[in-house]
């Protein structure tokens, strides 16, 4: 059930005053060690698939098995969490990605690891992303007041990139220290304890229509809301376009690491880092730049800074150039990240909030594991450089267009 607060809560818009809530600091803090996990998970992988074949599509196709199984059960995880217990939902989801990470764990150490055998645990994790995600962006809203919306959901990118630069610098230390398997061991334990820290919130959930709906017919409203709502297929569309172009960028980086001169974990873990510093940077300065610019104009400016931010890497040939540009980076993904997350909570009634999280994420991620197949193909036809450097100029192309067939929807 929502909460109630004070006036003097309410009133406040900081970077952090979302954190003064008890239970939105708590489950911040939950989401922050799953989103650790998460990139600890992403590294190990990426990183074991490079080693393992040099083929750029089965590095890409890491990033498509992961985000793949969100795309193809996004709605219907979105229509069961507007149905159920959202907290015993949030500890299950937990639950799932520990024993995927188990499993990684054995199955390296029984020698069984193989191409194959990574995009298909890589695919079971991904499962439990989709399950994982609807939900709590369903109990975000509850946790603040309006007003502090906006803020809470640039909190929740600094945690989602704050986790970037942990993530990455753990699982490093482990690969080169003890081998790759204890990555997936820490993360197992990380997700278990993740899952406790949620049980021990009390979370009353307001009786929801679509809880007396079957599971099909939720679905469905869902989607009738989605193709009625002219803003919310505005900023789907801008989010679909994004980040198909801008997946390039994560899925090729194992294979920019390699290409750099000594190029090694390390290597990679140091842009991904970077990257994640960026974003932390920018959201503390996302609230002055809404004050100066529409979320409309705060997308397209991003769009367009990490375009050209692709391109430096593209060109960059050693990492001390590189690393630089991948903070940009970071800084120009979490501003247009954010905007377009704002426009979809603020364009969604609460009755069906999760369902429509759950359709900006199967956007994010179908756009995401098509584009990842594509660049991947592209730079196994015509090179690293020509994948990225097409990305990023058919990306801002699209985005410029868009901007201007639907400047006043978002």
């Amino acid at each position: 059930m929502p909460a109630s607060f004070s006036r003097t809560s309410s009133d406040d818009t900081s970077a952090l005053a979302p954190l003064k809530h008890a239970a939105f600091r708590m489950l911040w803090c939950a989401w922050l060690t799953a989103n650790v996990c998460m990139w600890m998970n992403d590294v190990a992988i990426a990183w074991m698939m490079s080693s393992l074949t040099a083929s750029p599509v089965m590095v890409a196709l890491v990033q498509t098995a992961s985000t793949l199984p969100v795309f193809l059960l996004g709605l219907p995880c979105g229509a069961l969490a507007d149905q159920v217990d959202r907290r015993r939902y949030l500890i299950l989801t937990q639950c799932w990605v520990a024993a995927v990470a188990l499993l990684l764990w054995l199955a390296i150490l029984s020698g069984m690891s193989s191409p194959a055998m990574l995009l298909g645990l890589t695919f079971a994790n991904g499962i439990g992303l989709a399950m994982r995600w609807p939900v709590f962006a369903a109990i975000v809203p509850d946790l603040v007041p309006r007003a502090q919306l906006p803020a809470a959901l640039a909190l929740n990118g600094v945690s989602m990139n704050a986790s970037r630069i942990i993530g990455p610098l753990v699982a490093g230390a482990l690969i080169a220290s003890a081998g790759t398997a204890w990555v997936f061991a820490l993360n197992a334990v990380l997700s278990t304890l993740a899952a406790l820290l949620i049980m021990r919130w009390r979370y009353a959930q307001a009786p929801v229509l679509a809880g007396q709906q079957r599971l099909t017919a939720a679905m469905l409203d869902g989607v009738r809301y989605a193709l009625r709502s002219a803003p919310l297929k505005a900023v789907l569309l801008r989010i679909f376009l994004f980040f198909f172009h801008s997946t390039a960028l994560l899925a090729l980086l194992p294979l920019v690491a390699r290409h750099f001169q000594d190029g090694s974990t390390g290597t990679f873990t140091v842009l991904l880092a970077c990257m994640g510093g960026g974003t932390v940077l920018a959201a503390l300065f996302l609230p002055r730049w809404r004050l100066s610019m529409s979320r409309e104009m705060l997308t397209l400016r991003g769009a367009m800074v990490l375009s050209a931010a692709m391109c430096g890497v593209a060109f960059s040939t050693h990492v001390y150039f590189a690393a630089p540009i991948m903070f940009v980076a970071g800084m120009a993904w979490i501003a247009t990240a954010n905007a377009l997350i704002v426009s979809v909570q603020l364009a969604l009634p609460d009755w069906v909030r999760a369902r429509g999280m759950a359709m900006y994420q199967m956007a994010i991620m179908g756009a995401s594991a098509s584009g990842a197949a594509l660049w991947g193909q592209v730079a196994a036809l015509g090179g690293l450089k020509t994948s990225l450097v097409c990305a990023a100029l058919s990306g801002a192309a699209a985005m410029l267009l868009a901007h201007r067939l639907s400047a006043d929807r978002i």
